[in-house]
């Protein structure tokens, strides 16, 4: 990614440069324009915005809006753990992002801290929006697709199954996990064995790590985590909609689940 002059415009941009192996399949470069260019219509406050694809000679690439912040790795290593309202602020963001792409057809599917950025008046801005499928579709193994997102994936996707928007709503429930307890609910050396867990595990629940979390909240979050995506949030104005409900009472009790086990 490299920060350039758009003199069209005049203001500073992100450009995106593609990897080779992308630009050498027609197909997958056709696909990606198309996507893309589809990316680019979106227009909301917690989507960086996309003004531009092409490519010059055999390279292909984005124009962006260009972000001045850190990401929410970085944050979750600067600070481990984030306040409830904190928390509840970026995951409102985030599933707003998630609302207005998923109503254009467009699902992300490599939802992460890494690809949320943080603006300095506490905006979150999403990034990568429709593109990141493309450098993994291609005749790999889950395993494969997995690497280096493992922690936040959905159980279909780390079964390699089709997703939709029900897989985003789960990473966004495994973010808002760790942001409230400091830890990812599924961590050991060996992506593989992540994968494993995330299909067949049932996680810690937030308040066995940090007891000061809300009942409500943390049926947010585990609700948001279902293995079954038939079970979980269906939509993201269902979880906003949960969300607003716990910051105007945060007593409520959804009755997602029976008596911790």
């Amino acid at each position: 990614v490299y920060k350039a002059m758009c003199h069209k415009l005049h203001r500073y941009v992100a450009v995106k440069i593609l990897r080779d192996e992308m630009a050498e399949d027609a197909e997958l470069k056709n696909r990606f324009q198309a996507e893309a260019h589809a990316v680019a219509m979106l227009s909301q406050p917690n989507i960086v915005s996309v003004y531009d694809v092409g490519h010059s000679g055999d390279t292909e690439y984005i124009v962006m809006e260009l972000i001045e912040g850190v990401t929410l790795k970085q944050r979750l290593a600067e600070r481990g753990v984030f306040s409830a309202q904190e928390a509840l602020s970026y995951a409102t963001q985030i599933a707003k992002a998630l609302q207005h792409a998923h109503a254009h057809g467009i699902v992300h599917r490599d939802i992460k801290p890494q690809n949320i950025m943080l603006l300095t008046d506490g905006t979150i801005k999403v990034m990568d929006f429709g593109i990141a499928k493309f450098a993994r579709e291609e005749s790999r193994t889950a395993t494969d697709q997995a690497i280096g997102t493992v922690h936040y994936i959905s159980p279909e996707q780390a079964r390699g199954d089709v997703t939709d928007a029900k897989s985003d709503l789960y990473s966004v429930g495994v973010m808002f996990y760790e942001m409230l307890t400091g830890r990812k609910p599924f961590d050991t050396d060996n992506p593989v064995s992540i994968a494993v867990m995330h299909m067949q595990n049932v996680a810690v629940r937030p308040r066995d790590i940090n007891p000061n979390i809300p009942s409500g909240l943390e049926e947010i979050i585990m609700h948001a985590m279902e293995k079954d995506a038939s079970k979980r949030y269906q939509t993201a104005a269902e979880m906003i909609r949960d969300i607003e409900a716990f910051k105007a009472n945060n007593q409520i009790i959804f009755g997602y689940y029976n008596a911790p086990e």
